[in-house]
């Protein structure tokens, strides 16, 4: 049994940091990369403050598919270079997005997303899928995030694939 909390401070990098440590505890000795996306998604869900949906999308015969999130239903099947997604996964460049509602072509899955950061998730150089953020807030999202995200990504990569 596992007892993560998330530190009670305002120091992203220190919150990141006890979000990597807990990932890397949860996904270390599991092979099974659902089961891994799932609890890594949770994790996300209880770490971080003001979100509406974390989860993942994983790369299946060229577009991208839901993935273990936490969070209302969300689309299932996003077009490569579609949305902050589909963005995400065609460039291999992490998008963070203050407002979506100016981002040219956002597919709103929850009419309540103000704000979204979503980083691809790469092996060898391949996009095998991406780890998306929403949050009702807007501009929730900034660089110490994305550094925090992308730390955590590349941390499990292997063993979400």
């Amino acid at each position: 049994m596992f007892d993560f909390a998330p530190t009670d401070t305002a120091d992203k990098a220190t919150l990141y940091a006890d979000l990597l440590s807990a990932a890397d505890a949860l996904t270390r000795d599991e092979a099974d990369h659902v089961a891994n996306m799932a609890n890594v998604a949770a994790l996300l869900w209880q770490f971080l403050p003001d979100l509406n949906w974390a989860g993942f999308y994983r790369m299946v015969e060229g577009e991208l598919v839901l993935g273990p999130f936490q969070g209302k239903p969300a689309c299932i099947r996003i077009p490569l270079g579609r949305g902050v997604c589909g963005t995400a996964a065609a460039t291999g460049e992490t998008q963070l997005v203050a407002d979506v509602h100016a981002f040219p072509g956002h597919i709103a899955c929850d009419a309540a997303s103000a704000s979204e950061i979503v980083v691809p998730i790469l092996i060898d150089g391949a996009v095998i899928g991406v780890l998306d953020l929403d949050s009702p807030r807007p501009a929730r999202f900034d660089s110490d995030d994305a550094h925090g995200l992308q730390a955590l990504v590349a941390r499990i990569a292997a063993r979400i694939c």
